[in-house]
C-alpha cells in the first residue's frame, strides 16, 4: 500500500513540471511576435558579405533564441523539483517502513490468541480472514473452508449467527453470541462496525468461559425447547397447568382458559381460576404428598354441564405439574357400548334358539338361556368359562352328543372353525331323538360363535303339513267370506258354502268343474251385468301380466258386498266377496258427521276471526290510554297506580300478541295470506329479531350467542315474517333454557336454502309433547317459566311453509332442544300452509 502511494505522489509531481514547462513555452509567444515586428525594418540591412537580410529569416533566428531560452529555463527548473521529489521519496520510504513494522506487529498480535477475525468492506468482494482458531474446537484453518459457515457450526448457530451478520451489515447493529460447532465447542462471537466496514470475531472460550457459555446455550436450548413443548400444550385439547412451590398457577394452556371461560392465560395466573373444586384439589395434594403423584377420575361443571377429567399431577422439587384429558364423551360411548352388549344380551336370552360365544383362546365368553336348557347344563359351571373341547367332552361323557366312532377326529373337525374362514354347517341326531342344525361363524379376529337350532319341531310340523291341508279344506267351508278359485279354463277348483250363500246360488251351481258362464247367468239377475261381464274377462283372458281388482256391488237386495280378484300361480284366479252392508252404513254416517265437523270448524274459523277483529280496536285503546297515562303531564301517580298501569300494559300487550297471533293463522287457514316478497337481509333481520328479546334474556340472565356464516347475504322473503319467525323461536327457547345458560342463534347457506337454527340447553320435549308441539291452543309447561296461548310453534310452521320451507325439531328429555328452520333462497308462495 505505501509503494502504490509514492508512485502516485512523483506521477503527480512530473506532471506538474510538464504543466509548467508549457506555460513557460507560451510566455515566449508574445516575444516571438514582437521580434516579428522588429525584423521588419531590420530586412532592409544588408550583411558584411554584401546580401541583405530578409524578414523571413529575422523570425526564424528570433524564434530559434525562444526556444532555446525556453528549454533552458525548463532544464533549470526539471533539476530543482528532481531535487526535491528525492527528498519526498526518502521521507515516504521512511514513513512506509514504520507503516510495515506497524501492521507486522498487529497482525502478530492478531495471531497471539486463540481467535479469528472476517472483515467485510462493504462491497461484494469476498471478506478478509486474519488469525487462526485451535485444531481442536472443530473450525476450518484455510479461508473458504471457514467461510463456509454451514459445514462447521450447527444448524441452530449458523441460522442465529446469519441473522446476525445480516443485521450487524444492513442496519450496523452490534451483537455478541455463543455459538457451537458440530464438535460440540463454544465459541464467542462479537460483531462490530468501523466506518463501511463490519468485522466479526471468533474467540476460543477456555475455563470459566467456555463453562459459562456451555451454559448459556443450555439456557437458550432449555428456554426454546420450553417455548416449543407449551406451543405444543397450546394446541392440544388437554387442559394442563403447572403450580408453584406454594401451589399458585403459574401457567396454564389455551384449553384451561377455555375451560375455566377465561380470556386468555394471563387472567387465568393473575385471577387464579382453577379448573376443579376444592374438595378436588385438596384431594390430589394429599395423595400427591405422600406418593408425589396423583392420578384419578374427577369431575367438574364446564359451561353448565358436568364433565369428567382423567387427571394426572406431578409434583417436582420447585412446584408441580398436571394434565387432565374430558373423557365424557368417551364415558358416554362407553356406557353405549356397555348397553348395546347388554341389550344384545338381553336380545339373545329371549331367543329360542341355543347361543354361545367362545374367544380366539377357545374360552365360553357368552351362552343364552336356550343354551344351557338345551344341554341342561349348570349356570355355574359355563360361568367359569370352560374350553370348547372341554365342553365337548362333557357332553360326550353324559351322552348327550351323537356316538362317534372316532371321537378325537371328529372333535378335531368341530374345533376346525377357529381355524376356517366361512361358516360351517352340521347336523346332529342326539341320542334323545332330537335333529340340530349347528353353525359355526368364526370371527375375524378368532374365536367362534355356535349357533344351535332344535329342528325337531320343524320336522313334525313337515310331517302334519298334509294334515293341515286337509283341515284347510274344513276351515275355508267355515268361512263367511265368500271364496271361489276358478281355473285357467274358467271352472271352478274350490269354492266355500259361503259364496253361494251371498249370490244365491243353488248347491249345484257351485260344484267343481262348472263354468264361469254358468255362474254369470246365474247372478246377473240379482247385480249389474257389467260387473260379471268383468270377471269372466279377468278369469278367462290371457294378459301376460295380470293385476289384482278390488271394488263394491249392491245387489238388488240393497245387500252390498265387497270383492277382490286375486291373480294366483298357474292362471288361476281367486274371488272372494264381503258382505260389508253395516260397514258402508256405518262409513255413510261417518262421512256426514265429518263433513257436519268441517263446516264446524269453519264456522269457528270465521268466529275467531271476527272476535280477533273485534278485540284489536279495543286492545289498542286500552293500551294507548294507559301510556298516556303514564305519562308526567297527566299528573303524578303513587306507587301502587304505577305499579298497576305497568300490570296493565303488560298484560293488554300480551294479549294484543295473542290476538295478532290468532289473526295471522285465521288469514293464513282462510288462505288470503299474502307474503310481501323482497330481498330479505339476514344479518339486519337477526338483529332485530334479538333487539325484541334482549328484555327478556335479561330478565332471566340469559346470553344469545350469534353464529351467522361469513358472507351469509340475503335471501327472497318476507322480512317481517321472517323476523317474527326469529322472535318466537328465541321466546321458546328462553322459556324453557335454565338461567345463565346460551342460546345459539345460527344461520347458514347450504345449496339453495338459507337454513337458522336455535338451540337452547332446556329440559327438552318427550316424545308425546314433540307429536304435539305445532298443534295450536296447547300450551305445553314442560318445565318452562310462563304459560303462553300454544300458538308460537304453529305461526313459525305457518310462516315457513308459506315461504315454500319446513320446520324440523331435534329434541329428547335432558338434552335440550333445536329448531332448525329451512328458508329457499328464492321464496314461492304457499297460500295453504300446514296446519
Amino acid at each position: 500500500m505505501c509503494g502504490t502511494y509514492l508512485a502516485s505522489m512523483e506521477g503527480k509531481r512530473l506532471r506538474q513540471r510538464a504543466l509548467r514547462a508549457g506555460v513557460a513555452a507560451s510566455a515566449l509567444l508574445p516575444a516571438t511576435a514582437a521580434w516579428a515586428q522588429i525584423a521588419e525594418p531590420l530586412a532592409k540591412i544588408t550583411t558584411p558579405f554584401g546580401g541583405s537580410l530578409g524578414a523571413f529569416e529575422i523570425i526564424q533566428f528570433a524564434m530559434f533564441l525562444g526556444a532555446m531560452g525556453a528549454a533552458l529555463l525548463s532544464a533549470g527548473w526539471l533539476i530543482r523539483d528532481r531535487g526535491k521529489i528525492a527528498e519526498e521519496n526518502d521521507t515516504l520510504r521512511a514513513k512506509f517502513a514504520d507503516l510495515s513494522h506497524t501492521a507486522q506487529r498487529s497482525e502478530a498480535l492478531l495471531n497471539l490468541k486463540d481467535q479469528r477475525i472476517v472483515v467485510w468492506d462493504g462491497t461484494d468482494r469476498k471478506p478478509e480472514v486474519v488469525g487462526a482458531l485451535p485444531a481442536t474446537s472443530g473450525a476450518p484453518q484455510d479461508r473458504a473452508g471457514f467461510l463456509a459457515f454451514g459445514l462447521w457450526l450447527r444448524a441452530d448457530s449458523v441460522t442465529a449467527f446469519e441473522r446476525a451478520v445480516a443485521a450487524l451489515r444492513e442496519r450496523t447493529q452490534s451483537f455478541d453470541l455463543i455459538v457451537e460447532t458440530v464438535n460440540g465447542t463454544p465459541l464467542e462471537v462479537q460483531g462490530r462496525t468501523s466506518g463501511s466496514y463490519a468485522i466479526t470475531r471468533f474467540v476460543s472460550l477456555e475455563g470459566v468461559q467456555a463453562e459459562r457459555a456451555f451454559l448459556k446455550t443450555e439456557n437458550r436450548q432449555l428456554s426454546e425447547a420450553l417455548a416449543t413443548l407449551r406451543s405444543l400444550l397450546d394446541a392440544l385439547d388437554l387442559t394442563v397447568w403447572t403450580r408453584d412451590a406454594q401451589g399458585r398457577l403459574n401457567w396454564v394452556n389455551k384449553a384451561y382458559a377455555r375451560a375455566v371461560d377465561a380470556a386468555d392465560a394471563a387472567e387465568v395466573v393473575a385471577q387464579g381460576h382453577e379448573l376443579f373444586g376444592t374438595q378436588a384439589r385438596q384431594r390430589i395434594e394429599r395423595e400427591r404428598a405422600t406418593q408425589a403423584r396423583f392420578h384419578d377420575r374427577l369431575s367438574t361443571v364446564i359451561g353448565g354441564d358436568r364433565h369428567m377429567f382423567e387427571v394426572t399431577d406431578v409434583a417436582g422439587s420447585t412446584g408441580s405439574a398436571g394434565v387432565a384429558a374430558d373423557i365424557s364423551e368417551i364415558e358416554q360411548v362407553r356406557e353405549e357400548l356397555q348397553r348395546t352388549v347388554r341389550s344384545h344380551a338381553e336380545t339373545l336370552d329371549q331367543l329360542n334358539t341355543a347361543v354361545a360365544i367362545f374367544d380366539p383362546d377357545m374360552k365360553l365368553q357368552f351362552f343364552n338361556q336356550a343354551f344351557s336348557k338345551l344341554w341342561a347344563l349348570d349356570t355355574a359351571f359355563l360361568d367359569t368359562h370352560p374350553s370348547n373341547a372341554l365342553l365337548f367332552d362333557r357332553l360326550r361323557s353324559e351322552g348327550k352328543l351323537p356316538e362317534q366312532p372316532e371321537w378325537r377326529r371328529w372333535k378335531d373337525s368341530m374345533l376346525a372353525a377357529y381355524r376356517a374362514v366361512d361358516p360351517q354347517e352340521h347336523w346332529w341326531h342326539l341320542p334323545d331323538g332330537r335333529t340340530l342344525r349347528i353353525v359355526a361363524n368364526p370371527h375375524p379376529k378368532g374365536g367362534v360363535t355356535w349357533v344351535f337350532e332344535n329342528l325337531t319341531e320343524k320336522f313334525d310340523l313337515e310331517s302334519r303339513y298334509n294334515t293341515l291341508i286337509r283341515v284347510q279344506g274344513e276351515t275355508l267351508d267355515h268361512l263367511t267370506e265368500g271364496v271361489a278359485v276358478f281355473g285357467s279354463d274358467g271352472r271352478i277348483r274350490l269354492s266355500n258354502p259361503a259364496f253361494a250363500t251371498l249370490w244365491s246360488l243353488p248347491a249345484n251351481l257351485t260344484v267343481e268343474g262348472t263354468h264361469i258362464s254358468a255362474i254369470r247367468a246365474a247372478c246377473e239377475a240379482v247385480s249389474d251385468p257389467a260387473l260379471w261381464e268383468n270377471f269372466v274377462a279377468t278369469v278367462t283372458g290371457f294378459a301376460d301380466q295380470r293385476e289384482g281388482e278390488a271394488g263394491q256391488t249392491e245387489l238388488a237386495a240393497r245387500t252390498i258386498l265387497s270383492y277382490a280378484l286375486v291373480p294366483l300361480p298357474k292362471g288361476q284366479t281367486m274371488m272372494t266377496f264381503v258382505d260389508v252392508t253395516d260397514t258402508v252404513r256405518v262409513e255413510r254416517a261417518l262421512k256426514d258427521k265429518n263433513e257436519a265437523l268441517e263446516l264446524a270448524d269453519q264456522i269457528k274459523n270465521d268466529f275467531v276471526q271476527h272476535v280477533s277483529y273485534e278485540l284489536r280496536s279495543p286492545l289498542t285503546n286500552i293500551i294507548g290510554f294507559t301510556e298516556l297515562l303514564q305519562t308526567p303531564s297527566f299528573g303524578a301517580l303513587n306507587e301502587r297506580q304505577r305499579e298497576y298501569l305497568d300490570h296493565i300494559g303488560t298484560s293488554s300487550s300480551v294479549l294484543l300478541t295473542i290476538v295478532n297471533d290468532i289473526l295471522d293463522l285465521a288469514t293464513v287457514d282462510a288462505g288470503i295470506m299474502v307474503l310481501e316478497i323482497d330481498e330479505v337481509s339476514i344479518v339486519d333481520t337477526v338483529a332485530a329479531a334479538a333487539e325484541r328479546i334482549g328484555d327478556r334474556l335479561r330478565e332471566h340472565n340469559l346470553f344469545l350467542d350469534i353464529d351467522l356464516a361469513p358472507g351469509i347475504g340475503s335471501f327472497r322473503g318476507d322480512a317481517n315474517r321472517v323476523r317474527q319467525v326469529l322472535f318466537n323461536l328465541l321466546s321458546n327457547a328462553a322459556n324453557y333454557a335454565p338461567e345463565g345458560s346460551t342460546i345459539v342463534l345460527s344461520g347458514r347457506r347450504e345449496e339453495a336454502e338459507i337454513v337458522f337454527s336455535v338451540r337452547d340447553d332446556g329440559p327438552g320435549m318427550p316424545k308425546d309433547v314433540l307429536d304435539t308441539v305445532f298443534k295450536r291452543f296447547q300450551p305445553r309447561n314442560n318445565g318452562g317459566r310462563r304459560r303462553g296461548a300454544g300458538l308460537g310453534l304453529s305461526i313459525v310452521k305457518s310462516f315457513v311453509e308459506l315461504h315454500g320451507g319446513s320446520v324440523e325439531i331435534d329434541t329428547a328429555a335432558g338434552r335440550g332442544t333445536t329448531v332448525v328452520c329451512r328458508f329457499p333462497v328464492e321464496a314461492r308462495i304457499f297460500r295453504a300452509a300446514a296446519e
